[in-house]
């Protein structure tokens, strides 16, 4: 915190906080301490939470604005949700006058928005330990397969979401992990995977919006490209 405090002049306009696996989690403050910081210089908290799962727990701790994804966790369209304070949220709302107009959400995507959060906020959440119960075979059949390692892996960022980690050994398949990546994208199914980790030979597969049904599909692509390779 006291690092946080001395960066800030009279020129600070606010505080960002990003909350995310792509920031380093080490000696990170939490979005409470920010905010502790923040209304001790008297400028907004401003948290960046596209990708998380909980609308309200951020302001809760006392973020002024919080910024969400409407096309990830709360799977709608592509667009954007702004949640927090009265004042921030009208100064938010004058960008659709200025800059901010030609990225202005169309009236198809606010009811695609609106329908979303109302299933979001109605729907039970999947927990880890479901998800790791719903990939169990995937990786069974994954760690079958010659050249391949699979595990759960947890967020790095804390959340509640556990992944299937799979560890192509380039050696033994002969062909490198992107060409792996690279030729399930392009296949009569088109799979992806998270591929923050490509360079090292590992993919990630978030598994929260795949059925069981849908990743034995993708275990059945992911060996049909191998056979294939091995009798190419």
């Amino acid at each position: 915190p006291e690092q946080l405090s001395a960066a800030i002049t009279p020129q600070t306009a606010a505080i960002l906080y990003i909350k995310s696996h792509h920031s380093v989690q080490k000696s990170h403050l939490n979005v409470e301490q920010a905010a502790g910081v923040a209304r001790k210089h008297g400028v907004p908290l401003i948290v960046d939470a596209a990708a998380e799962e909980d609308l309200q727990a951020y302001y809760a701790l006392g973020a002024d604005l919080v910024i969400y994804s409407g096309a990830k966790a709360i799977e709608g369209p592509t667009s954007g949700l702004v949640t927090g304070k009265t004042q921030y949220v009208e100064w938010v709302k004058r960008q659709s006058q200025g800059i901010g107009r030609a990225m202005k959400v169309g009236k198809e995507g606010i009811l695609g928005l609106t329908q979303a959060i109302e299933n979001f906020q109605r729907l039970e959440k999947v927990t880890g330990a479901q998800m790791v119960e719903k990939m169990t075979p995937f990786i069974d059949n994954l760690n079958q397969l010659s050249g391949i390692q699979a595990r759960v892996v947890w967020d790095a960022a804390g959340r509640d979401i556990a992944r299937a980690e799979i560890h192509f050994d380039e050696a033994t398949l002969g062909r490198t992990t992107g060409e792996v990546v690279q030729a399930l994208k392009t296949g009569d199914i088109a799979i992806y995977f998270r591929g923050y980790k490509a360079n090292e030979g590992i993919v990630e597969v978030d598994v929260r919006s795949v059925s069981a049904e849908q990743l034995h599909t993708i275990f059945v692509c992911i060996q049909t490209l191998l056979n294939k390779e091995k009798r190419a």
